[in-house]
């Protein structure tokens, strides 16, 4: 096929031999089929802006870093500089992730270049060679299904142990290979540690694991993954090979409040007894 014009550079520099095929067109980036350095791979071509369909960025952009405080200044701004960087920003934010994920050993797309705003990675296929299905596009027997959940929690937990919370994931962007689920689609990856919403998003992708199994095995309704896994992080005892059970109960000790307040009327008077002691 003729090459569209955002991998023209990549041929140029020798880093796409041909384009194949289109393999799929979303709200955020189109993706081809390329042969690159003798390897079937993919090419995901981030759209502009103004041509995507996700408006919630925001909530996404939160402990994100750049690289200097001209930059930081121009994207409070929304100087079409700022405009550029937050584009840079949103693109890394995936490739980033990416190559940390691969690291940590979660079952994502190998990255292997990011030239112009297109990521170059591994193809994911299915056992005769093809793309792999999503699993929004598969029926799945009960037991399938509590596989693939159990599979995709760890891959979640794994996730979050490397600091990252994918922040959008769904049954549309997980694929399913010969031996199980890959997660893809990550330019909302979130640093756990430095966005404040890092704990519902985490609820909320492991939730939409659990409602979609749930359609097949409906046991998985009723679990709380999402906030067993949050409260072990925050306490410092989450590990990839944790034992999680799917069960949270809330916690209903209340505050001792008159407590609070006798510590910090005696703080007080402490540093005004200190004052004039200073004085005298």
């Amino acid at each position: 096929m003729k090459p569209p014009k955002s991998l023209e550079p990549l041929i140029r520099d020798g880093l796409v031999d041909e384009v194949i095929r289109p393999l799929k067109s979303g709200k955020e980036a189109s993706v081809y089929v390329v042969l690159s350095e003798g390897d079937i791979r993919c090419a995901k071509v981030y759209k502009e802006a103004n041509k995507r369909g996700f408006h919630k960025q925001a909530l996404y952009q939160e402990g994100r870093k750049v690289r200097n405080s001209r930059q930081a200044r121009a994207m409070e701004k929304n100087t079409r500089f700022g405009r550029k960087q937050q584009e840079d920003v949103w693109q890394n934010a995936e490739v980033d992730a990416l190559y940390r994920l691969a690291a940590a050993g979660v079952r994502v797309p190998k990255p292997y270049n990011f030239v112009e705003g297109v990521l170059l990675m591994e193809l994911i296929t299915d056992e005769d060679g093809a793309a792999a299905p999503r699993l929004n596009d598969l029926v799945l027997t009960q037991e399938e299904a509590l596989s693939f959940h159990s599979q995709l929690i760890k891959e979640i937990v794994r996730m979050l142990c490397a600091g990252i919370v994918h922040g959008d994931l769904s049954e549309f962007n997980v694929l399913v290979d010969s031996t199980g689920p890959v997660i893809i689609d990550l330019p909302q990856a979130v640093d756990a540690a430095a966005n404040n919403n890092a704990s519902s998003m985490l609820e909320r992708d492991v939730n939409n694991m659990a409602a979609y199994f749930g359609r097949f095995a409906p046991e998985l309704l009723t679990t709380q993954y999402g906030k067993e896994i949050w409260k072990l992080y925050e306490k410092g005892n989450l590990t990839v090979d944790v034992e999680l059970t799917g069960q949270y109960k809330e916690s209903h000790k209340q505050a001792d409040v008159g407590s609070v307040m006798r510590e910090i009327k005696d703080a007080r008077e402490d540093a005004i007894r200190r004052k004039f002691e200073a004085l005298d």
